[in-house]
């Protein structure tokens, strides 16, 4: 007869995935109030300069840790590769849509969005990822499907913009669990795949002289330019989490992001909040705490008895 330990470095390593994962969607969103600081420069523009800044703070950041090496040995990967021009093409689809949406009053449905990104993460967990949910999880997951479900009908057509945003980030953060790169690394390559477009039309925007470098005052292009470290930050963040848990832990995490906004957007930028918004928070809130107890439960190590004959 013999006893056998369950390891902790498992338990340890989820609970800094969850670490990882919610200071991302907290950074993400408080996010609006930094977007609001440059809400006169164009949406594409914005996007280019996050690209383009984006790139150049991960470039240093490696350039730092002396990890050069890794960039080159990455790239001789095809599977990586691939996965990382993917990843480039939705993250910038995402931006654009969600810079769009904001400077287009599309508001509403851009926070619709990132409510109905959890429940898209979930489903690719379960499809993907093979990942099983226990019963109390199951009914966190119809509670959130309730409350996303009464803010869509509140809205009254089909969320195209909405659908978007939800779909791309949730593919984009498949791709980046499906990646066995360094968060670092795989934001630096991701951002080098379009950081010579971005460059090009911020080059081109400027040579008709309707650039934002030429136009803006000193106090907002420091704002444009460190757009990158606002931008890249909690992406490396997010693709620490990612790397650490259950792809549908994250996708619960994700309903932090949309709440902060919405928090900001009552009282901060008095925006209205009916009592469909009230009713649906309490169902996605309660599904949210349902499902962290559930995680926490099952993350605690546990003795076990083997016996052996």
């Amino acid at each position: 007869m013999g006893i056998e330990f369950k390891s902790t470095k498992e338990a340890a390593g989820s609970r800094q995935g969850i670490f990882y994962g919610a200071i991302s969607f907290i950074a993400w969103g408080l996010l609006p109030l930094y977007w609001k600081l440059l809400k006169q420069v164009p949406a594409q523009e914005i996007l280019a300069h996050r690209i383009f800044w984006s790139f150049i703070f991960v470039s240093a950041l490696i350039l730092i840790k002396g990890d050069l090496g890794r960039i080159r040995t990455a790239i001789t990967n095809r599977k990586n590769m691939l996965l990382i021009v993917i990843a480039s093409i939705l993250i910038s689809v995402n931006w654009f849509t969600y810079i769009w949406a904001v400077n287009s009053d599309y508001v509403l449905q851009a926070s619709l969005g990132y409510y109905i990104n959890p429940l898209v993460v979930s489903i690719l967990g379960i499809l993907v990822f093979k990942e099983r949910f226990d019963r109390a999880q199951i009914i966190a997951l119809l509670l959130a499907f309730i409350g996303v479900l009464l803010l869509t009908i509140q809205y009254g057509r089909i969320p195209w913009v909405a659908l978007i945003l939800a779909v791309t980030f949730a593919l984009y953060g498949m791709v980046k669990k499906l990646l066995k790169v360094d968060s670092v690394i795989g934001l630096a390559l991701e951002t080098m795949t379009i950081a010579p477009i971005a460059l090009a039309f911020i080059i081109f925007r400027e040579g008709q002289g309707v650039g934002s470098i030429g136009l803006l005052p000193i106090s907002t292009l420091l704002f444009l330019f460190m757009s990158g470290i606002a931008t890249a930050t909690p992406l490396l963040w997010f693709a620490k989490g990612t790397q650490l848990v259950e792809f549908s832990t994250i996708g619960f995490l994700q309903y932090i992001s949309p709440t902060i906004s919405m928090l900001l957007g009552i009282f901060v930028f008095r925006e209205a909040f009916t009592s469909v918004h009230a009713i649906s928070f309490g169902f996605i809130w309660t599904a949210l705490v349902i499902y962290t107890v559930s995680k926490a439960r099952a993350m605690k190590p546990k003795e076990t008895l083997k016996i052996e004959y």
